[in-house]
């Protein structure tokens, strides 16, 4: 398939662009979720009460991961919206 026809595939239908780039957002969003909650179960097992500064940073790391990762679903369901009005 040639880039001109592939080009005007995408522009004759620029909802799916949108929705495909919405999809390419929501996966690392939710793959960092998934790395938060996995990372604090193993926080709660196998860490000693007394590592006080490995906690804080292993709370603010997750904090992060939790914002970045609604963030980006955030975004991609406000893109998803977006191309309805499209």
């Amino acid at each position: 398939m040639s880039l001109q026809m592939m080009w005007g595939l995408l522009a004759a239908h620029p909802a799916k662009l949108i929705n495909v780039l919405a999809l390419l957002i929501t996966c690392p969003g939710g793959l960092l979720l998934q790395a938060a909650r996995r990372r604090g179960v193993q926080a709660l097992a196998g860490l000693a009460r007394d590592e006080v500064m490995v906690e804080g940073m292993n709370l603010r790391v997750n904090r992060f991961y939790y914002i970045l990762g609604f963030s980006c679903l955030a975004m991609a369901l406000l893109l998803s919206w977006f191309s309805t009005w499209i």
